[in-house]
């Protein structure tokens, strides 16, 4: 299972919120680039970025920051927040992303998720955050009536690369995984599925190894890895193969 550290930017910095509330920011970093090359160095075969301003708003205001960590690591990475066009989601790919992910866009546009699917197969995900079981879009301010599970049955029978399933009430609480959320999430879906929000120490990581076998591949880590309740080192070597990334090893897209 991948581990996958997480920078939430917000205003240029790195930042955590606390159940997706924009009112509760902690600052971890005003360098995201420094904090991504940590993350590197620290054994990341992967990383996750957020544009938290993008979720919210659709501006896309932290485009420097996404282009500057993208040239200085080796890593593939991915991000999400507010990709809710064609245009705006191919001018990210082009700024060296391996993957961009559609949250809000899936729920508003899903004909939009099919088309990039087609078009870049393998490079889109589609974020489904779930508030008591509903998707939730725009970065969270906004709630639907549509059924997280459904929606990740009707999107996984296009050419995404995986869903991240995202439970609004366990994220940034450090609480532990909703694993019966992802589990319904994993079973409803053809394709991976990486957990996000939640993990607190290492036997929550270690919990999400009975998901594996349903399809869960991946796990996001952001609080608890800045607050140092989970090491990166040890998690890989808990959950994952145990080997380290080489920093210097070119990503796949080299």
């Amino acid at each position: 299972m991948e581990i996958i550290p997480a920078i939430d930017l917000l205003g240029g910095a790195c930042v955590r919120l606390h159940q997706g509330d924009y009112d509760q920011v902690t600052r971890f970093s005003d360098d995201p680039v420094a904090q991504a090359l940590s993350w590197q160095e620290q054994g990341a075969s992967r990383l996750h970025l957020v544009d938290l301003d993008g979720a919210k708003s659709g501006d896309p205001v932290n485009d420097a920051s996404v282009k500057a960590i993208t040239e200085a690591l080796s890593i593939p990475v991915q991000l999400g927040g507010g990709v809710r066009s064609v245009e705006r989601a191919e001018s990210l790919l082009d700024c060296g992303l391996e993957r961009v992910i559609l949250g809000t866009a899936a729920i508003e546009n899903p004909d939009l998720v099919k088309e990039l699917a087609s078009r870049h197969p393998g490079r889109i995900i589609v974020g489904i955050d779930a508030r008591d079981g509903k998707v939730a879009t725009r970065g969270w301010i906004e709630e639907s009536n549509v059924d997280a599970t459904a929606l990740a049955r009707e999107l996984s029978s296009t050419a995404i690369a995986a869903i991240i399933s995202t439970d609004i009430a366990t994220d940034g609480t450090l609480a532990g995984p909703n694993l019966a959320a992802l589990r319904s999430m994993a079973d409803a879906s053809t394709v991976p599925v990486i957990a996000s929000g939640g993990v607190g120490c290492m036997a929550d990581l270690i919990a999400l190894l009975a998901l594996e076998p349903h399809g869960v591949t991946g796990v996001i880590v952001g609080r608890a890895l800045y607050d140092g309740r989970v090491t990166l080192k040890d998690g890989i070597q808990a959950i994952g193969d145990g080997r380290l990334q080489d920093p210097t090893t070119p990503n796949n897209l080299a």
